[in-house]
């Protein structure tokens, strides 16, 4: 049987100790959110992972969503748990006071992702969809939209949902055909089909709110033709039944407790949410918070399925280490005395705490993004989170599944077995990589549209601090063996940047074709970032005389082999993106 523990103590280092979240305390609106009270919030909701959703995941697996006409039924206990979950007010914890939510910072919602993710990934999917919602609604709604709509959103009375991919069109929204006919007051009818439509229809809230996009008639070709609407399934004022039902529901590979719908839509009566023709924009806005979601899944699989990986090589008995017996009195060692577990599970450890660290920084930067009182600090921060949202995304996804199958690899033939719970996290783990935009368009993103923004801003906000650690920090004998390595790999990310931007001008393929690597090599920089300056957090406290020196101890060892063995992978990737296109690029597409 899988087991989970939520990591408080490993959270609490990062965000009391690495990254000072405490100081969100100075923004206005934030005041209340002490270390103490936010630990209080995060103890709370690691029971409720641990107690209430954790033990439904291996089940909702097994059981799966159903259907029946448009009727769809979530696996025994969700409702049960849906309704625990709302009643302690999970689903408005970072939501605006004024509509009933309780204020606090979005790194406190970003930690609490991090552990429903590792719990219940398909739970997860419920209230995620309707934060994207609330998201929407809350940045581009009316007035009245919001008094209608985001009290129930933030209670779970009512949950939300995100209609964009048709059948016909994902990445390229600009082909949606879904239309809206105005009714001559300030409603539509919205006739058409939505597919993969996550939380589209299920028996866990009281009404959904769907976030549509679809075309005026009077709409411009493309993604500049796009509208968004609000269309509940209810209608608010007398609670009829719209013109929005369930076609069938996906037979997926995982996620299986999650209801990916087939929405068709009948003259469904809608209103618009912002600006016609604008629904790009806010759809975005949707889009940037789904993304950080995603990113936390990959992080919540990873710890999960790291923690049974580790459980299990304490427990599984094979052979004698290689340099003698470790266990004489067993009639084996257990395997993770071998060097080749040793590796897989210092991986699993080391990208979860240095991602673990990236997110929560990314986190806290939404938060001074939107709250501080100076706007060249929101400025600063909005650009930092625009820059790594596409990296968190894409790279804690491919990790997140990367570490679920060496989980399964740490348990050989048991990993590939349903009782032990390991191969479900990778089943879970491959869709992040997929939806909310495939890890290859975050890459484009990346170089397309990030990398030149505004003359390279978005850039300067990650370069300018880690050069100013760097040489702040290269004479600090503690750190030393670590700031090296950190100062080579920055250089090259340098110059792959300057590469990138130098050949992209000539030809777009060039930039394409090194968006991936330039991703992963970005990445592994950023991580690297973090781990230096957990290392200085960890010594700052060894040097205080800690009583928990094992635990700080290991903080170092894990750097130690994060920069030996982790971080020389962005040299392949940094020579990769010298490669250039030509070798993608030349091969006609007959020669395939």
């Amino acid at each position: 049987m899988p087991t989970y523990s939520a990591p408080l103590e490993n959270i609490k280092f990062i965000l009391n100790d690495v990254l000072d979240a405490n100081s969100l305390t100075e923004i206005e609106g934030y005041e209340e959110a002490t270390p103490d009270l936010v630990e209080q919030i995060l103890e709370e909701g690691a029971k409720l992972c641990e107690g209430v959703l954790f033990p439904l995941n291996q089940s909702g697996d097994e059981e799966g969503c159903k259907i029946e006409g448009d009727v769809v039924t979530t696996p025994k206990g969700f409702k049960e748990a849906y309704k625990e979950f709302t009643e302690g007010g999970w689903c408005g914890v970072s939501a605006d006071p004024e509509y009933g939510g309780m204020g606090l910072p979005m790194l406190v919602n970003t930690v609490m992702q991090e552990m429903i993710c590792s719990a219940n990934f398909s739970f997860g999917m419920y209230p995620g969809l309707s934060q994207g919602a609330y998201e929407a609604l809350h940045h581009y709604g009316t007035d009245e939209q919001k008094q209608t709509y985001l009290p129930k959103l933030i209670t779970g009375e009512w949950s939300g949902t995100m209609c964009l991919t048709e059948s016909h069109c994902g990445t390229d929204l600009g082909l949606l055909r879904t239309k809206a006919e105005p009714n001559g007051d300030d409603s539509f009818n919205i006739t058409g089909n939505k597919i993969f439509i996550s939380a589209g229809e299920h028996d866990l809230a009281e009404n959904i709110i769907h976030l549509v996009l679809a075309r005026l008639p009077d709409a411009p070709e493309g993604v500049k033709g796009i509208s968004l609407f609000v269309v509940p399934k209810f209608l608010p004022e007398d609670m009829s039944r719209n013109g929005i039902s369930c076609g069938s529901i996906e037979h997926k590979m995982g996620i299986k407790a999650s209801s990916t719908c087939v929405m068709n839509l009948e003259d469904a009566k809608g209103w618009l949410v912002g600006a016609p023709h604008k629904g790009l924009k806010a759809m975005f806005t949707m889009m940037n918070a789904a993304r950080l979601g995603v990113a936390m899944q990959g992080l919540g699989i990873a710890e999960v399925a790291y923690q049974n990986a580790l459980f299990y090589a304490k427990d599984r008995l094979q052979m004698r280490a290689l340099d003698g017996a470790k266990f004489p009195d067993k009639p084996a060692d257990p395997i993770i005395v071998h060097p080749d577990v040793r590796r897989m599970l210092l991986t699993s450890k080391a990208f979860c705490e240095g991602s673990r660290a990236l997110s929560y920084w990314v986190g806290m930067n939404l938060d001074i993004s939107i709250k501080h009182s100076d706007p060249d600090k929101r400025q600063e921060a909005d650009d930092l989170v625009a820059l790594l949202t596409p990296i968190i995304k894409a790279y804690q996804t491919d990790m997140g599944f990367e570490i679920a199958s060496t989980a399964m690899q740490v348990h050989g033939g048991h990993g590939y077995i349903w009782e032990y719970g390991v191969e479900q996290y990778a089943r879970d783990a491959r869709i992040a990589m997929i939806y909310e935009g495939t890890n290859g368009i975050q890459a484009l993103d990346l170089v397309g549209r990030k990398m030149g923004a505004h003359m390279g801003r978005y850039l300067r906000r990650f370069f300018h601090p880690v050069s100013e650690y760097i040489e702040k920090n290269q004479a600090n004998e503690k750190l030393q063996e670590f700031v090296f390595p950190l100062a080579k790999g920055f250089a090259k990310l340098q110059q792959s940047t300057a590469i990138i931007a130098q050949k992209g001008l000539k030809d777009p393929n060039e930039a394409g074709a090194a968006s991936v690597d330039y991703l992963r090599q970005f990445a592994l920089v950023a991580m690297g970032y973090m781990w230096i300056q957990m290392v200085e957090a960890a010594q700052k406290k060894l040097d205080e005389g800690t009583d928990n020196k094992a635990f700080y101890e290991s903080k170092i060892k894990t750097a130690r082999f994060f920069f030996a063995r982790m971080l020389p992978e962005a040299d392949w990737h940094f020579k990769a993106v010298m490669a250039g296109a030509e070798s993608l690029m030349d091969m006609d597409e007959s020669e395939f």
